[in-house]
């Protein structure tokens, strides 16, 4: 395998193309156990029937692991909409659409989000009594087996040059509630500093899936404190900031 064509660089990990392959390689103090478990997941999502790169294996290479799917060629929605900015309103409808497709899935095998989510509530930089506060609210939300992407945002969406959509990046997939990951979804716009594409994305959200906008914001602080252990340090200021347990206006 050829490791010259360097596609996205990540804090942990260098994304490579080599033909038709797509090549992840991780960093050598990268977890075995995480390596292999999000091939794991990849595969267990491929089975589902979602259109999404297939592992192609997992291999060592010059002492770091790599996992090994396809290639596909196209460009992300986040560049069809910054190039096509008034189509954003028909991208943004086929984003919620694909989430949707993703929600409709179970995959019975997948960790739980809601477990995942009480590890990093833990975790976060709060108060003991904030952290209390939002195990609790965690504890009282419904208990979901939908598959939950956990980082589904327009950068994640390859649409190839016949239009057909693939859905990339199952590392942080788990089961559990869809509108803690439609939570998830409307921080990362924020994140990316495009708040009018978080109220569209929201807004469609809720319309296409019948869910009450204020049920979704109720898992803001949820998700945003267990997201908090991660990242750098202005994306946890901005994490942090939403945590606020009183109903999120």
């Amino acid at each position: 395998m050829k490791l010259d064509r360097v596609i996205a660089v990540r804090n942990n990990k260098t994304i490579y193309r080599d033909g038709d392959k797509c090549i992840k390689v991780f960093n050598p103090d990268y977890s075995k156990s995480d390596v292999l478990n999000e091939a794991l997941n990849q595969a267990r999502i491929e089975e589902t029937g979602l259109n999404i790169p297939k592992i192609l294996e997992v291999s060592m290479i010059d002492g770091k692991w790599a996992i090994v799917s396809e290639y596909i060629k196209g460009k992300t929605l986040a560049q069809l909409m910054a190039e096509n900015p008034d189509d954003k309103e028909k991208y943004m409808n086929m984003f919620v659409d694909l989430q949707l497709e993703v929600h409709s899935k179970t995959c019975p095998n997948l960790n739980k989000l809601k477990d995942k989510m009480n590890r990093k509530i833990a975790q976060a930089e709060l108060d003991a009594t904030t952290r209390y506060d939002l195990h609790t609210r965690l504890e009282s939300m419904p208990k979901h087996v939908k598959i939950c992407h956990g980082d589904f945002n327009p950068s994640n969406i390859i649409i190839t040059e016949d239009g057909t959509p693939y859905i990339l990046d199952w590392s942080h997939v788990t089961q559990g509630n869809a509108s803690a990951d439609a939570a998830r979804t409307y921080l990362l716009f924020w994140l990316n500093g495009d708040i009018d594409g978080a109220k569209q994305y929201l807004d469609l959200f809720c319309q296409k899936s019948n869910t009450a906008r204020q049920y979704v914001q109720k898992w803001m602080p949820i998700v945003a404190a267990s997201q908090s252990v991660k990242g750098n340090e202005h994306e946890r200021e901005f994490l942090l900031s939403w945590v606020d347990v009183v109903d999120y206006e």
